[in-house]
């Protein structure tokens, strides 16, 4: 069951009706005027232009003569002057007190940090959104700015009684939103062509109840796991360690639980996702494949709120807790629970990731060693402080921690002595940083960062019969600043810049005791990087371009990659858009893939750095063109791209023939087209996609030099449709694609002198590939705040 957040809901659902009750009993002001002349015995004198057109509601019958003029001043502006024999002169002041409360038009929150302008004088709402002026002449004009919302302009009186005032926000530093709830709720289309995430508000997906969102990006267009995992995300043809995976900006490179089978990243916490196939923006480099960026909420929390679920592989608590109007934590754990409890779906979890390994073969290669007390366990921590110093600096301070461990004892009679020796593998990963933002004026805000982000596997690994012990380590940090400003010229034009510093270090151990062997390889690299970016959007916001360039300079290979980025879309025939992307990127870091004694089998991968002789940088270009069509619920898409990327190695594709021991430099060229419709009525969403791709490696040395990609799916189709109520929500659906290809031996000559004598590459293809999976939520109501619901999945059902 998972304790949803109800924060301030019934407050600000009756903010709106509150402040229109009594406006519905509004009288004329010379009517009200009449009434206190009869009940109070005075006569007004004023002009009739003072007054014509005022209305307001009555002051109440209880008030006194002094409290109805106070009340009438505070409503209208009005003066009133006392004269002899009981008149009262009624006039328009010269002046006035302006005041306010800024608030958020859809979330009614405080907005701090806005700016007041009138004449050359201005005033900064505080922390309350409250704002003061003083006097200010009737004839002058006041404007309100602040940025990311649209900006107001009152005259004087229409600020004198100190009420709130609503700001819309304006989506001029954030792409415009071309499709809501694409699929499902909680999934945005955005005009530049990435995706918005927001878990909170995540429907429901075949084989989804938790909104895991590396699970979740797999349902769009163009992205799955050939491998059936759930952190190892292919996108459009690329492997999954060409993804650049941020959590708050700072680079993961290990973004799974479970080797790949659980998303590493809290859902209770994640509080946005932007997943970005192309035109990625200039301030994002390395990744040469896709973009999946992760932001945890970036708002100082004013009211506690909380989350606890269970579910049969672990336990999960978060929260959002308040130190003071301007201060707050947020707070997460998440662990396995295999260790007090084994669940069949552990079970089956534990089967599927240490099939084929060192584990399972231990377990059943004879009945003289015996493998026992397994033992295995995850967990991760997130912590986040969030200060806003002033209105207009704030600081926020970071922290993840991601933890993996498997250790197994092995036994053994040998000589009639008995055995015992343990072997075992931790994966870890720790990313920190702190963040200083400034808001100079209400269209210049820049930002600081400074990061650190580490990734740690180890293995130990003892072998009772050959006496030998074979230690396996690989290590990853990465550190930098990032530095970036954002300058709103106009209400039309936005302007990026910054400046980026990078040192990335990978090490590889490999210990081993009998016979006595040890390699420990280091690599380190510098890089810069600066960049510009502009963004336009039409007055009409049918026209949206955004450009920009990128310069990275490897002071190791004093070599400099200057990448451009574009991203255009225009709206047409009313329900009609068009869409543009383009982009180079670069990446100085791959994974190598040993199938035969990479970390007992377990993990199979390794970090390796760039040394621009058998490890070059690998560098993509990719440009997509595409056209979407929608009109009340129904989506159409249609897009085609084409994507390149050189200087890849061999040792990285996963080859498992003739090509699996030669480490070779190649690249591999995609041609794929990605339709898309969906159709949405009240409570029912239905979809079909269908891919096609044409994925070619070319590696000069091997013969032949061109042939079909390890990753190349020609046809994928998906099928799914979704049902949700205020508490019931239901989904199913199904996956269908053609084989993997693969290298089969030789008909003729299968083995020759031992060794399998293989085919031509990629010559034949698995089985054509289905899966049918279904899910199911139930929301129910626990207490006054609390909510609860309950879920469950089958994921490949036949």
């Amino acid at each position: 069951m998972v304790a949803s957040r109800y924060i301030g809901t019934l407050l600000l659902a009756m903010g709106p009706h509150f402040l229109a009750f009594g406006q519905e009993n509004q009288l004329p002001l010379e009517k009200i005027l009449a009434d206190l002349e009869q009940r109070f015995q005075v006569n007004f004198t004023y002009g009739d232009e003072n007054v014509r057109g005022l209305t307001l509601p009555p002051p109440s019958s209880g008030q006194t003569l002094e409290q109805a003029l106070q009340y009438i001043r505070q409503y209208t502006g009005l003066t009133f002057q006392v004269l002899d024999q009981g008149f009262i002169a009624i006039s328009k002041p010269l002046n006035y007190q302006v005041c306010g409360l800024l608030r958020d038009a859809e979330s009614g929150q405080a907005i701090a940090g806005a700016t007041v302008w009138v004449g050359e004088r201005f005033a900064v709402s505080d922390e309350n959104g409250y704002f003061k002026l003083g006097e200010v002449p009737n004839d002058e004009r006041i404007s309100i700015r602040f940025l990311g919302y649209k900006s107001l302009v009152y005259s004087p009186r229409e600020l004198s009684d100190c009420g709130p005032v609503a700001m819309k926000p304006q989506a001029t530093t954030l792409p415009e939103i071309i499709v809501s709830d694409y699929l499902t709720s909680g999934i945005d289309k955005r005009s530049d062509g990435s995706f918005a995430i927001r878990s909170e508000t995540l429907g429901i997906l075949p084989g989804l109840t938790n909104p895991d969102i590396l699970f979740t990006v797999q349902a769009l267009p163009g992205i799955q796991s050939t491998n059936e995992t759930v952190s190892d995300i292919n996108v459009r043809g690329g492997t999954n360690d060409q993804n650049l995976v941020l959590w708050d900006g700072i680079r993961i490179f290990q973004p799974g639980h479970f080797f790949g089978l659980i998303s590493a990243f809290n859902p209770y916490l994640t509080s946005d996702v932007t997943l970005i196939k192309n035109g990625t923006k200039a301030a994002l480099g390395d990744g040469v494949s896709s973009t999946l960026d992760l932001r945890s909420s970036n708002r100082v929390a004013q009211r506690f709120s909380g989350s606890a679920s269970f579910n049969l592989l672990n336990a999960n608590v978060a929260g959002s807790i308040p130190l003071s109007p301007s201060m707050s934590i947020q707070v997460g754990a998440r662990r396995s629970i295999a260790d007090v409890i084994e669940t069949p779906t552990f079970n089956q979890y534990f089967e599927r990731a240490f099939r084929d390994t060192d584990l399972e073969e231990d377990a059943s290669r004879n009945l003289t060693r015996i493998t026992t007390d397994e033992n295995f366990y995850f967990y991760d921590v997130n912590f986040k402080w969030l200060y806003d110093i002033t209105p207009r600096d704030k600081i926020r301070l970071v922290f993840l921690n991601v933890y993996n461990n498997i250790e197994y004892q092995e036994n053994s009679i040998i000589d009639t002595v008995a055995e015992s020796k343990g072997s075992g593998l931790v994966q870890r990963s720790l990313a920190s940083g702190i963040s200083y933002s400034r808001l100079w004026k209400e269209n210049v805000k820049t930002t600081a960062q400074l990061f650190i982000s580490s990734y740690d596997l180890s293995a130990l690994n003892n072998d009772i019969f050959n006496d030998q012990q074979l230690i396996q380590e690989n290590e990853v940090l990465d550190t930098g600043i990032k530095l970036d400003a954002l300058i709103q010229v106009n209400d039309r034009i936005d302007l990026v810049t910054g400046y980026q510093f990078f040192e990335i270090g990978v090490s590889n151990l490999e210990d081993i005791n009998n016979p006595a062997f040890r390699r420990n390889i280091k690599r380190v690299i510098r890089s810069h990087a600066v960049f510009g970016e502009a963004s336009y959007h039409s007055a009409s916001g049918s026209t949206q371009l955004r450009a920009g360039l990128r310069g990275n300079y490897f002071s190791k290979f004093n070599r400099l990659i200057v990448e451009p980025r574009i991203n255009f879309t225009q709206k047409f025939l009313q329900n009609f858009f068009l869409e543009v992307q383009g982009e180079m990127k670069n990446q100085s870091t791959a994974q190598v893939i040993d199938f035969q004694n990479d970390f007992l089998g377990i993990e199979k991968r390794r970090w390796v750095l760039s040394n621009e002789d058998d490890i070059p940088i690998a560098r993509s270009k990719q440009l997509s063109a595409g056209i979407y069509f929608k009109k009340g619920g129904l989506l159409v898409n249609a897009e085609g791209y084409y994507k390149q990327v050189d200087d890849i190695i061999s040792s990285s594709q996963g080859f498992q023939n003739q090509f699996q021991f030669i480490r070779s430099t190649g690249s591999y060229e995609i041609n794929g087209f990605e339709f898309l419709i969906n159709q949405q009525y009240d409570r029912i969403s239905g979809w079909l996609s269908y891919t096609f791709t044409e994925n070619n490696y070319e590696f000069p040395a091997f013969i032949p030099a061109v042939f079909p990609n390890n990753l190349e799916i020609k046809h994928t189709i998906t099928v799914g449709s979704s049902y949700e109520t205020d508490r019931l929500q239901l989904a199913a659906g199904f996956n269908w694609h053609t084989g993997k290809p693969f290298t089969t031996p030789q008909e003729d000559t299968p083995v020759a002198e031992g060794e399998i004598n293989f085919a031509s590459p990629n010559n034949a293809r698995l089985e054509d590939y289905l899966r049918f999976d279904l899910s199911a939520k139930y929301k129910f109501k626990m207490f006054h705040r609390i909510r609860g619901e309950f879920g469950a999945s089958v994921w490949n059902l036949f």
